[in-house]
């Protein structure tokens, strides 16, 4: 079998880690969910279930990890006890892994436009419609979308096929550094515009009433399925990085510092987008049209707008990228331990797999038009990322939970002297009936719920 490679500090495997659970979910997911729920009395709520629902399957997925020193390919086989059939889960992570990159390739390559766009001051002087317009022109335009994601494609893969160190490592740590200081530079200007304090207001100052409006049941929904998905727990796109790392630190202090780290930028995307929305009296909570839409008028009315617009989408490019490289990492990784194949050859072959499978979303809003599977308005996208969200992620958080708690899977003794191996915060004991009892009926409730919202409150 051949040695695994590590990564060359502990700083790159929290890095890479935040890189893939910091994606899109957190700088354009979190913001327009904060602004429909109510505010900061939302991101209370969110807070609370990040640390008791996200927490403790992220460090499940690391310990699996960690232990079986292989993908999740693999790992269930490695670690599960004889005869027993834990490792048909594999197969379904595979398949998640893989369907999260058919749609989230063609999003990525949005935000790689956009960058183009902006940084050629293609939106200056439109007006908010001509900005609509130019995003549908976007989508309707089959060959823009399929070369804007085979560019996220052959990027991604093409760090991947350098090396854990020479390209995972080195590469992610830049991006995510450049997205951390950008971040910064634009929040600071965000606050600092006239007409600013009303948002800051809204999105730092909790308001019971304002959650009241909304629904406090869905309001607690909408805070348990944005902890839950933020950290891209379920389908073992986490846990490859657990076999990346030794055992000197223990998995519950090192989870705890990537939730932090993925909550901050979250966090910090809210400063930028709040405060810019109230300067230009926009809707927060204009849902998934905020980044492509609502912020570049909101660019186009600022001095200096394209440069702010254009430093918005690296800062966007990169979230999504890490994400991106994460989960082609873990894509390598199944033909590595499955089959032997070398790094080089898994890139080769994985990038014609990826960019034929991504065809479909990339063709959804244009050629694949007349293919609405939720009724008019949906395409393509929707379908695969509600196979994901709304099926393998929380399935697959159940079958974490249960293999590491269950005596008919790993159990609960070996799962805890991997989580707890090493220096740093232990897993609680107290915990276990909570993980056991509790835990399994909050993500059932969500997998429930889902289905609920999708096809009978739609």
């Amino acid at each position: 079998m051949q040695q695994r490679e590590r990564f060359g500090s502990r700083l790159g495997f929290i890095l890479i880690s935040a890189g893939c659970a910091i994606g899109l979910g957190n700088v354009w997911r979190f913001p327009y969910i904060v602004g429909q729920n109510g505010g900061a009395a939302f991101v209370l709520i969110y807070l609370f279930f990040l640390v008791v629902l996200g927490l403790p399957i992220m460090v499940m997925e690391f310990s699996v990890g960690r232990a079986s020193q292989k993908s999740v390919a693999s790992s269930f086989r490695a670690l599960e006890p004889k005869g027993s059939k834990w490792h048909w889960f594999g197969y379904f992570a595979m398949a998640g892994n893989y369907l999260l990159m058919m749609f989230y390739t063609t999003i990525a390559g949005w935000m790689l436009a956009y960058l183009f766009k902006m940084a050629r001051g293609e939106f200056n002087g439109l007006s908010a419609g001509q900005v609509q317009a130019a995003f549908q022109g976007l989508q309707a335009d089959p060959a823009a979308q399929i070369l804007w994601m085979l560019l996220v494609v052959l990027l991604g893969f093409g760090i991947c096929s350098l090396g854990l160190r020479n390209g995972v490592e080195k590469i992610t740590k830049v991006m995510m550094t450049c997205l951390l200081a950008i971040l910064g530079i634009l929040a600071v200007h965000s606050i600092l515009l006239p007409g600013a304090s009303e948002g800051l207001r809204f999105y730092l100052m909790p308001d019971f009433g304002k959650m009241a409006q909304s629904g406090a049941g869905n309001v607690v929904f909408a805070a348990m399925g944005q902890a839950f998905f933020t950290l891209s727990i379920g389908i073992g796109s986490m846990a490859i990085f657990g076999t990346y790392i030794d055992k000197e630190r223990s998995l519950m202090g090192e989870s705890l510092n990537i939730m932090i780290l993925d909550t901050c930028v979250a966090f910090v995307a809210g400063l930028i987008i709040f405060p810019a929305c109230s300067a230009f009296n926009v809707q927060p909570d204009s849902g998934p049209n905020l980044i492509f839409i609502t912020l570049p008028n909101v660019f186009n009315g600022m001095e200096g707008g394209a440069l702010w617009g254009s430093l918005f989408f690296i800062f966007m490019s990169f979230a999504a990228l890490s994400t991106v490289v994460a989960v082609f990492e873990n894509i390598l990784s199944f033909a590595m331990d499955l089959w032997g194949w070398s790094r080089r050859k898994a890139a080769l072959i994985n990038i014609l797999l990826v960019a034929v499978l991504s065809v479909p979303c990339a063709l959804g809003p244009n050629l694949l038009g007349g293919f609405t599977p939720f009724g008019p308005g949906s395409s393509v996208l929707d379908l695969e990322d509600f196979i994901v969200s709304n099926n393998l992620l929380p399935l697959g958080a159940l079958v974490y939970l249960f293999f590491c708690v269950s005596r008919y899977g790993w159990g609960w003794d070996q799962f805890i002297a991997e989580a707890d191996a090493g220096r740093g915060l232990k897993f609680p004991r107290w915990a276990r009936k909570y993980v056991t009892y509790v835990l399994p009926i909050i993500v059932l409730y969500i997998l429930i719920q889902g289905y609920l919202d999708k096809f009978l409150f739609h």
